[in-house]
């Protein structure tokens, strides 16, 4: 059988059938994580009372090691149902799952204690008697702020008031119960616009660290990433400190060995020392004089391979050439500056 060459056939066609496969590679490619052989992963359903800000691409954790994501919530009538995916992690028929806060921005993780003999069906729900939730501090803070902003602290302080009045007869623990009733309303309604810009400052303040998690979650990936290197690098620091010490043992120890024999050559030294300073006059009259010396030294032998010198009084005036100029006083060199 002919196979047809690409060239022969309808670049058209080939254009279509060569845009399928890509798109299925690329669907391929962006769902792999579902594909049976490359993703993997088994996907289990869990009931909460509440998400208590739980979302999907969350983490689920087990041990505090990520082991999966969470692929849905939903709500379920009164309950809300959770679904997450684990790979590679065995899940007991009696493993408890809770919701846990992962920063302090508000960040949400899933928890699972793999308890249990044997494992747990997937097509069945783990209860509510199994679940927990965590109590966000946010949001009852949000609620606070705008429970306190519906009061009115009038009213409630002369209600507190009436009280106080109705028991006034009252056996004196009910009196003083009534009376410490009244004082608390009246500070409330003296402190509400008080407490209304500390509760406001703690709703802006949260919304700033809201608004901030990315960058707090970057202080805090590098904070990790520092104390694991540290703790990496933890036997050479070790090995640092503790070869530090060692040395300075060891130079103790010398020091302590040769005391006997340095001790004599450092007093010589110092008795050396004073003697020099002594006589430090006499070395700089000698050091002045050496001077002289050198630069004589110097000039006759610093002209070639020979010896340059001045020499008077050796041979007698008798001696002397006819036109020999006499000696004026001592026998003195010529002057310089010619032959």
């Amino acid at each position: 059988m002919r196979i047809t060459p690409a060239r022969e056939r309808n670049p058209v066609a080939v254009g279509i059938v060569g845009l399928l496969v890509l798109t299925l590679l690329g669907l391929a490619a962006y769902r792999s994580d579902a594909l049976p052989f490359v993703g993997g992963g088994t996907t289990y359903s869990a009931d909460f009372t509440e998400s208590a800000g739980l979302d999907e691409g969350d983490e689920v954790r087990i041990a505090g090691v990520k082991v999966g994501e969470v692929t849905g919530v939903t709500l379920d009538g009164a309950k809300v149902k959770v679904d997450f995916k684990v790979k590679n992690a065995w899940i007991g028929d009696s493993s408890t799952v809770g919701i846990a806060i992962k920063t302090l921005l508000g960040d949400k993780y899933l928890a699972v204690d793999p308890l249990g003999t044997t494992e747990q069906d997937p097509g069945s729900r783990i209860t509510t008697s199994r679940t927990t939730s965590p109590y966000d501090v946010t949001q009852a803070f949000n609620g606070l702020g705008e429970t306190i902003d519906e009061i009115d602290t009038d009213q409630l302080a002369e209600s507190f008031e009436t009280i106080s009045d109705t028991f006034k007869d009252s056996p004196p623990d009910v009196r003083s119960a009534a009376d410490g009733l009244s004082a608390l309303s009246r500070t409330v309604s003296e402190r509400d616009a008080q407490l209304a810009t500390l509760l406001k400052g703690s709703k802006q303040l949260t919304k700033t660290l809201a608004n901030k998690k990315s960058s707090f979650e970057t202080l805090l990936e590098d904070g990790n990433l520092l104390l694991g290197e540290i703790q990496a690098r933890r036997d050479s620091i070790h090995l640092l400190l503790t070869g530090t010490r060692n040395l300075g043992t060891q130079l103790t120890g010398l020091v302590a060995d040769n005391n006997k024999q340095l001790k004599p050559t450092l007093d010589s030294l110092g008795r050396v020392t004073t003697v020099l300073v002594k006589n430090r006059k006499s070395l700089d009259e000698v050091l002045s004089m050496a001077g002289s010396y050198n630069r004589l030294i110097g000039n006759t032998l610093g002209n070639g391979r020979w010896f340059d010198n001045y020499v008077c009084g050796v041979v007698p005036k008798s001696y002397l050439p006819e036109g020999t100029p006499p000696a004026d006083g001592d026998c003195m060199p010529p002057k310089q500056g010619g032959r």
